[in-house]
């Protein structure tokens, strides 16, 4: 049996219209045509810029975690270092060092591709880059990222890969990516070895928002 593998697949949109435009994301309501029977449905789609995020991992196994304020869910999660790809031009792994740089201060050696992620693809194109990096170093705070609204007050700290495995299963901590990405590093760590992970510019049509399937 042949790898699992997601199929590339476009049905037919008859008619599209843009229902609402804001600071991240937009709204537009497609028509699409089913190729199996014929019927038109309409589907709201949520445009998103997309999205990189960072598992920085230190000598001693143990990875970079923020926590800031999220309103939506009245919660103050543990989160990855992690940000849009709101930067015309620029490669998600470089995206992805600015924000760990921002967020946690630190900059990395070594750069691999963890994981990508859908977060919801039946309602949105949001598509998640995670990188692994390694050969961290923290660097002094005196030229540390001064974050405004909830990036005020963000907390930095350092937790052993497998506590926060465990804190996933017991459902203590609940972002998606985060979840998903120490699950993924443990497999990689405890298989195969961090080091037969893709290199940072391995292709990711799900993330190409222009016609270059690479996206870096």
């Amino acid at each position: 049996m042949s790898a699992p593998r997601d199929e590339p697949l476009r049905w037919p949109v008859t008619a599209s219209a843009h229902r609402f435009e804001g600071r991240v994301v937009a709204v537009r309501s497609d028509t699409v045509r089913s190729p199996v029977d014929g019927s038109e449905f309409v589907r709201d789609v949520v445009v998103h810029p997309g999205a990189v995020a960072v598992v920085a991992v230190d000598e001693d196994g143990r990875v970079l975690v923020v926590r800031q304020y999220r309103h939506p869910v009245g919660l103050r999660p543990v989160e990855l270092p992690a940000g849009l790809r709101d930067v015309d031009g620029e490669p998600p792994h470089e995206s992805a060092a600015r924000e760990l740089y921002e967020e946690g201060h630190v900059r990395a050696a070594d750069w691999r591709v963890l994981i990508d992620l859908l977060t919801s693809p039946g309602m949105t194109d949001e598509a998640i880059r995670v990188f692994l990096a390694r050969g961290v170093e923290v660097l002094p705070d005196a030229d540390r990222f001064a974050g405004e609204h909830e990036e005020a007050d963000l907390g930095v700290e350092w937790v052993p890969l497998d506590d926060l495995v465990a804190a996933a299963l017991a459902g203590n901590v609940q972002n998606a990516t985060l979840v998903a990405a120490v699950l993924a590093a443990k497999a990689a760590r405890d298989g195969a070895g961090y080091d037969a992970l893709r290199a940072v510019g391995a292709p990711w049509p799900s993330g190409d928002k222009d016609g270059d399937s690479s996206a870096g």
